[in-house]
């Protein structure tokens, strides 16, 4: 007996694949930042120079004197010619006393004490060598700066995320197919 054969055509399935990649942008705004820088506190104390020229002396030096300077000279003076004339009168008295002794006395008194006194003269308009006071005292300077820290407010932002995701797309671009035929021929 002959058994009838079986013929079979097979295609096979066939799929094509094709993908879209996902994708992620990332954005990162900038943050907004201000900075204030306060001015430092500075404070400036300064006590002035001062210079002090004392010409009082050069000046009496040229007989130029202020008129309590003179007052002061003219006293002094008028105590030393009384205490001078005080002590010449005694003197002169002890010299009385002893006339016996023989003598003109008298005399001799009226020749030193009747003539004028020499006067004494100076050339009085150069003073003399530092007789003029010079004082300097320098200013001086102090300063005190107190410096501020700088004002910083930063905000920052948040990340912008987009996200594209990817795809995939199958298509069937051969079905299966199965062909079973029977062959009696032989």
């Amino acid at each position: 007996m002959q058994i009838p054969r079986l013929l079979m055509q097979q295609k096979y399935a066939k799929l094509q694949m094709s993908t879209t990649p996902s994708r992620q942008v990332i954005e990162q705004p900038r943050a907004d930042l201000e900075i204030e820088q306060p001015k430092a506190v500075m404070n400036i104390t300064r006590t002035p120079s001062k210079l002090t020229i004392d010409q009082s002396e050069a000046f009496a030096d040229m007989d130029l004197k202020s008129i309590f300077r003179r007052s002061e000279e003219w006293a002094a003076e008028g105590k030393r010619a009384v205490g001078e004339g005080m002590g010449r009168r005694a003197e002169e008295g002890s010299e009385l006393i002893k006339i016996e002794d023989g003598g003109n006395a008298i005399a001799e008194f009226a020749k030193i004490n009747g003539g004028p006194s020499a006067k004494e003269f100076t050339i009085g308009v150069i003073p003399s060598f530092f007789s003029v006071k010079v004082n300097y005292q320098p200013s001086e300077l102090q300063i005190d700066i107190e410096p501020q820290k700088a004002v910083i407010e930063a905000t920052p932002h948040k990340p912008i995320v987009t996200y594209y995701p990817g795809k995939l797309n199958i298509d069937m671009l051969q079905y299966p197919e199965l062909k079973i035929e029977v062959d009696d021929t032989g």
